[in-house]
C-alpha cells in the first residue's frame, strides 16, 4: 500500500477563519482520524484568509474511496457542517514526499 497525500488550501470567508479552525479541530479532525486518515499539520495565513492542511491515507482502499466513505458516513452528515458556508475556494494538490 502506498500512502496518498494531499495538501489542501482553502480560502475562508472573511471573518470566519477562527470559527472554521475551531470546527475543523473539534469536528472534522476526530472523524478523519476515525476513518484512518492521518494529518501532517495545519496552518493559517491570516493575511490571505487561507487555511492549509495536509491529509494522507494509506489503507486497503484508495484515497478517493475512503474519502467518499467519510463524506457518506452518518457521523459526517450529523455534523451539519457545510464547507460552502465557510469556504470561498479550495485548492487540492496530490503530492509525493521526497524527503
Amino acid at each position: 500500500m502506498t500512502a496518498t497525500t494531499q495538501v489542501r488550501t482553502y480560502t475562508v470567508r472573511e471573518g470566519l477563519l477562527d470559527e472554521w479552525v475551531r470546527r475543523w479541530k473539534e469536528e472534522i479532525v476526530p472523524l478523519r482520524l476515525e476513518f484512518g486518515f492521518s494529518l501532517g499539520g495545519a496552518w493559517i495565513d491570516r493575511e490571505r484568509h487561507h487555511f492549509i492542511w495536509e491529509i494522507s491515507y494509506e489503507g486497503p482502499e484508495t484515497f478517493a474511496e475512503r474519502n467518499r466513505q467519510y463524506w457518506d458516513s452518518p457521523k459526517r452528515e450529523a455534523m451539519v457542517l457545510d464547507p460552502k458556508d465557510y469556504l470561498v475556494s479550495t485548492d487540492v494538490r496530490e503530492v509525493t514526499r521526497v524527503y
